[in-house]
């Protein structure tokens, strides 16, 4: 069958033509449509839904085995009812839907339907126009007939409210069930609200909803009239949600013999170039692949559609394809893309900036993934389509358009009862307010600029990122290499004392390894600071783990050995078998190997990269390095807050053991240090952009650096430097006689 909504067709497919010409917005993308009609059957609209997340053919949500028939967003459908059906079940796959012909405000729940999307006018401005024409006239007893649906309610309770600011009272107000059948068959219902029509003096009745799911009753209220031979004597008011099909219009036209010269809310719209002469080039014998084109002209033109050299076999006129598409009524056939048939070709065109949006986001992430040129086949999923129709509400998706009230042309014009205004009054050109589309264009700025403050030139951001020019870079950095050198200087000062007793109680090798691992910690922080670069993005956080994981085992290690020295003084204890280098070397090498394993499976999966983060900071473009997987990152310092937390609790627990210079109580101080910077890094890190917070982690490194050496080497170093007198044996043997 013909879509009742064809004009809508033809807007969709101008859009989509226009879309796959324009270089820039989908450059090597074609976009393509399928339509579906609006089926009164709420299973009718589920099945087809399903058939949208299935592989053609075949009914499996979330398995799809086209490659080139991949669904980003579904536009529709024609009703509040139809919408919520449609939206519940996309949404649990994330994608977008956008509705386009009425405003639903329980459909703008995020936490319901967080993919659904709402291209209309704002209807507010629609309850405002209705007033100002109520107070021009100086009606104030009105009746109000609504189309029942969800949101039904939140209408009559807000256009009540309106109303009783202005004192303008509501004599009626009822609900009609939309038509469940395809029988124009009067309800209960209907019958009700016609009788209430009739006997209410009401000078004005309002009508809301679209005219196919009232249609029954427009029907009853043209048989009252052809029975009686008399008018209802109302003023009638048609909402936005009206608009007349061209299918069978010349049937519908009669039976709106009752609505002529009533007064008509419609959508404004901005002309389209080009779409005229689109619709005037239509032609029913080259549909190029519009299948509904030559129904549609057989309909609209009363004629026939054959092949060329056949003639009619029932004698009716054949079409030439010549017909003048301005000879159709207007509100038949509107070459100036009706109102809502606008809101479906900025529909469309939201739809092709949104996926522009998501390929731009793909692109420059395949970029820093190292790909010199991202791949022109660069899948984009649906739910990247929808986040980009979240974040980038830049796009046309709350047009703010002011209604325009039209007059029905009055064909003859009803005789209106006391109180109606005489329908020259008015006239299709009758403007309630100036239209927000015909303002002057307001592009926004892209993300490297910002507007000035006369919003009238966008302004290069700048480049923002912890520099060695900076005051910040360049004390962390004198920090750095300052405490890199105190290291050196106490590594020298034990290579030269390497046969004294003190260096010897403390397993000297332990002791090389530990020094030599901070002065690399040290280093490592010369890799956050300066321009981020893939490597470095990489290779800093990779370093920075698995020196530190190498520095706290050498301490596990050297508390471990003191533990079990003492406890193999003890008569009979075997932990003596256990003393030596397999079991330090063991401790040594087996957790920063686990350490290692993990950054490999951050490096493999989801590493980090260098960005550009153009949102956080006004006028200024965050360079940085994308930590890639977050949870892998906590994951590595998880890791390394444990191994300090083992080292702390078994030195608290041998620091009153008597060991040489009770290296045990130190290293407990040196874990507290230690644990205690690094648990108030991760707020301090949290709450931070840009430059402060590469420093704060800079900062983190080089002050946990530092409490483990002035901890574990500063007592040992004064002993030695100052008091050699007691680095001698006699007084380690007094010490662990003690």
């Amino acid at each position: 069958p013909i879509p009742k909504n064809y004009q809508h067709i033809l807007a969709l497919a101008f859009a989509i033509r226009e879309v796959n010409r324009d270089p820039q917005l989908l450059p090597n993308i074609t976009l393509g449509f399928r339509i579906y009609e609006e089926n009164q059957y709420a299973s009718m609209t589920e099945d087809i839904s399903l058939s949208l997340l299935s592989s053609w053919g075949k009914v499996f949500p979330n398995y799809k085995c086209d490659t080139q028939d991949n669904v980003l967003s579904v536009l529709g459908g024609l009703n509040s009812r139809t919408s919520h059906q449609m939206s519940t079940l996309f949404g649990n796959f994330k994608i977008s839907q956008l509705g386009y012909r009425f405003s639903d405000p329980v459909l703008r729940d995020k936490s319901q339907f967080p993919t659904f999307y709402q291209i209309d006018p704002q209807y507010h401005l629609q309850n405002a126009a209705i007033v100002q024409l109520f107070l021009y006239f100086q009606w104030n007893w009105i009746g109000v007939v609504v189309q029942k649906s969800q949101s039904s309610d939140h209408f009559i309770r807000i256009f009540e409210a309106t109303l009783a600011q202005n004192d303008i009272c509501i004599h009626f107000v009822k609900q009609i069930l939309p038509r469940i059948s395809i029988l124009n068959i009067l309800h209960r219902d209907q019958i009700y609200v016609l009788l209430t029509i009739m006997n209410s003096d009401a000078q004005v009745v309002i009508i809301s909803g679209d005219s196919n799911s009232l249609q029954s009753l427009l029907i009853a209220l043209s048989c009252y009239e052809e029975d009686t031979q008399t008018t209802f004597g109302k003023v009638w008011i048609l909402t936005t949600q009206w608009e007349f099909s061209a299918i069978g219009y010349h049937y519908e036209w009669e039976k709106l013999k009752s609505f002529h010269g009533a007064l008509s809310i419609t959508v404004h719209t901005s002309p389209v170039p080009g779409f005229k002469d689109y619709l005037w080039a239509l032609n029913p014998h080259e549909p190029h692949g519009d299948v509904f084109l030559p129904e549609w002209w057989e309909v609209v033109f009363d004629c026939e559609v054959l092949k060329a050299g056949v003639g009619s076999p029932d004698g009716r006129r054949v079409c030439t394809g010549e017909e003048n598409l301005d000879t159709l009524p207007y509100s038949v056939f509107n070459g100036k893309m009706p109102g809502f048939s606008y809101s479906v070709y900025n529909a469309a065109y939201s739809v092709a900036h949104a996926l522009h949006a998501a390929y731009t986001w793909e692109s420059q992430r395949a970029l820093k993934r190292g790909r010199e040129k991202p791949h022109l086949n660069l899948s984009v999923k649906p739910w990247q389509v929808a986040t980009a129709f979240a974040s980038a509400q830049r796009l046309s998706l709350r047009t703010l358009i002011l209604p325009r009230l039209t007059a029905l042309p009055p064909s003859p014009p009803p005789s209106h009862g006391p109180g109606a205004p005489p329908a020259p009054r008015t006239s299709a050109g009758l403007l309630l307010g100036a239209p927000a589309r015909d303002a002057a264009r307001c592009d926004p700025c892209p993300e490297d600029k910002y507007p000035n403050k006369d919003k009238n030139h966008c302004i290069a951001k700048k480049t923002h990122f912890l520099a060695y020019q900076d005051t910040m870079g360049y004390a962390l950095a004198f920090l750095t290499l300052s405490l890199s050198m105190i290291t050196i200087a106490v590594l020298v000062i034990f290579l030269k004392h390497h046969d004294t007793p003190i260096v010897k109680a403390n397993n000297r090798d332990l002791t090389y390894i530990l020094l030599v691992s901070l002065l690399l910690c040290f280093l490592s922080s010369f890799l956050f600071i300066g321009h981020p670069r893939k490597f470095t993005c990489q290779f800093r956080q990779f370093a920075f783990a698995i020196l530190f994981s190498l520095a706290v085992s050498s301490v596990l290690a050297k508390t471990v050995m003191v533990v079990l020295a003492f406890m193999a003084t003890k008569p009979g204890n075997k932990s003596r078998k256990l003393l030596g280098k397999p079991l330090t070397n063991f401790i040594v090498i087996a957790c920063p190997l686990t350490q290692a394993i993990i950054c490999t499976i951050w490096l493999a999966t989801f590493p980090p990269f260098p960005n550009m983060d153009f949102h956080s900071l006004v006028g200024e473009a965050i360079l940085e390095c994308n930590e890639g997987s977050t949870s892998m990152f906590y994951t590595v310092l998880a890791y390394l807050g444990f191994l300090a937390l083992v080292s702390f609790t078994v030195a608290f627990l041998a620091r009153k053991l008597p060991d040489s210079f009770n290296e045990a109580k130190f290293i407990t101080f040196s874990m507290l240090v230690f644990c205690s910077v690094w648990i108030t890094f991760i707020p301090t890190y949290l709450s931070t952009k840009g430059k402060s917070m590469v420093a704060v982690e800079i900062f983190s490194i080089l002050a946990s650096g530092a409490g483990l050496l002035a901890c574990i080497f500063f007592p040992k170093c004064y002993i030695i430097l100052l008091r050699p007198n007691l680095n001698c044996r006699e007084n380690i043997m007094r010490h662990k006689n003690h």
